[in-house]
């Protein structure tokens, strides 16, 4: 429901506004109050009119104790007018926040009938007045910044989970919700003020009348792109998405757009258009979908680094254990993806050696050697992973307990390894322990 402006009001309520503005300049506070009042009652989502309601009502109650304090909404009757009749519960809150504009929960009472009665853009003001009163209240801020995200207002969520961060830096939640904001509001980018202004129908070239074409065509085709060259670029493709609805489901756009923001280091950006394209695709583009995992995986080591040097920092806080578990919950949700995406790519190609042992090895890691071994025993045929899966498989029998497996495979592994390296330090070291290990338990064995 759009919001309306002063030329949008009836003519009798255009009066009376008209005359508050005036009592407004006269200071004269009270009447401002009952005029505006009275214009909200016909055009309940005339936003400019609550904005000088509340500018009276917090002259009027300045230096001012209120009675409101510790009232929920049901306890002022607004619970039950909500849901009989949400226009109702807006007029019943307004009356409240009189005494006490910054009341949150009179506020509150404003918020839900506001939605309820289809007027979001008031829900917002309400969520905003809570905030103007206590500018560090922190779970007002999130609140509100939800509600931003929630009502296809992405760029303003960004900016109040960013106020967050600067309250508490060791605020998890609104350093993801932020970065869920920022990859959302880069969804609706394309569709420029420009573009929007002329209704869809302004030439794309229009838009970047100023730049030399001849060179963005160039720098299209280079390899290696400055940050200038990609953030051109990035404008270019989102003022095309946005001209059509044609263009919007162009996978070629889309993977250029996605591409782009990857080598901009915007892990997040990068990964909703990554998952956009593989939708586009219905998920048949291989690469593409190989794509999007690789850059959650990135995403998720990225968040698992957060959590750590957040620990680092602030292990004695109050929520250092949520954040702990927070942590553990993301490296469960790494593991797991690495090993899905592996089983993935063995289904479509089960013939590959080289897909088997990746899938090995996430078996091995997520601490499964006998669905392991069967997979390394196939990757060994291949002469470029051959050393790595056989020294896996060294583990998985150790694993095990198969210790005279164990030794024969790392020590066939010693055999043929030539070249110096981290892996030829390791199966050696590997191999010497588990025989020593086997040594001590043979003779019981052999009882």
């Amino acid at each position: 429901m759009a919001v309306k402006t002063e030329r949008d009001l009836p003519e009798e309520a255009r009066k009376m506004w008209l005359k508050a503005l005036h009592a407004l300049e006269l200071r004269n506070f009270g009447y401002v109050v009952s005029l505006v009042q009275d214009v909200l009652k016909e055009t309940p989502d005339f936003i400019q009119g609550r904005r000088v309601l509340r500018q009276a009502e917090i002259e009027i109650t300045k230096g001012k104790k209120s009675f409101m304090s510790g009232l929920s909404p049901a306890a002022m009757k607004g619970g039950s007018v909500l849901k009989k009749d949400p226009k109702a519960a807006m007029e019943l809150a307004e009356k409240l926040l009189e005494s006490d504009p910054y009341n949150s929960q009179a506020n509150t009472l404003l918020k839900d009938a506001a939605m309820a009665a289809g007027h979001p853009e008031v829900a917002s003001f309400a969520l905003e007045t809570v905030v103007a009163g206590n500018p560090k209240d922190t779970k007002a801020l999130h609140e509100l910044a939800k509600h931003y995200y929630e009502n296809g207002q992405p760029e303003r969520a960004v900016d109040i989970y960013t106020k967050i961060s600067e309250l508490n830096p060791a605020d998890l939640a609104a350093m993801k919700m932020g970065k869920d904001a920022a990859a959302r509001a880069s969804m609706t980018s394309g569709k420029w003020e420009e573009v929007a202004a002329s209704g869809g129908t302004k030439d794309y070239r229009d838009l970047i009348k100023n730049k030399d074409e001849a060179i963005s065509l160039e720098q299209k085709n280079r390899v290696v792109k400055s940050e200038e060259m990609i953030e051109q670029q990035l404008s270019e493709l989102l003022a095309k998405y946005g001209e059509s609805e044609e263009n919007q489901k162009n996978v070629d756009i889309a993977r250029r757009i996605a591409s782009l923001y990857e080598q901009k280091a915007d892990l997040d950006n990068a990964l909703v258009w990554y998952s956009y394209t593989s939708e586009l695709t219905q998920q048949t583009d291989p690469a593409v979908a190989r794509k999007a995992s690789e850059i959650q995986m990135k995403v998720l080591e990225r968040s698992i680094a957060e959590h750590e040097t957040w620990l680092e920092q602030y292990g004695n806080a109050d929520n250092a254990a949520e954040v702990r578990e927070g942590l553990e919950k993301l490296k469960k949700d790494k593991a797991g993806n690495l090993l899905e995406d592996a089983k993935k790519r063995v289904e479509r190609n089960p013939t590959d050696s080289l897909l088997q042992f990746e899938l090995g090895e996430q078996l091995l890691a997520a601490g499964d050697p006998t669905e392991a071994i069967p997979r390394l025993q196939q990757a060994r045929k291949n002469p470029s992973v051959r050393l790595r899966a056989m020294n896996l498989l060294g583990d998985c029998y150790a694993m095990k307990n198969m210790n005279d497996f164990a030794v024969r495979t790392w020590a066939e592994a010693c055999k043929e390894m030539v070249v110096m390296d981290d892996l030829k330090k390791e199966i050696p070291t590997s191999l010497g322990s588990c025989t020593r290990r086997w040594a001590t338990i043979r003779p019981t064995s052999s009882g």
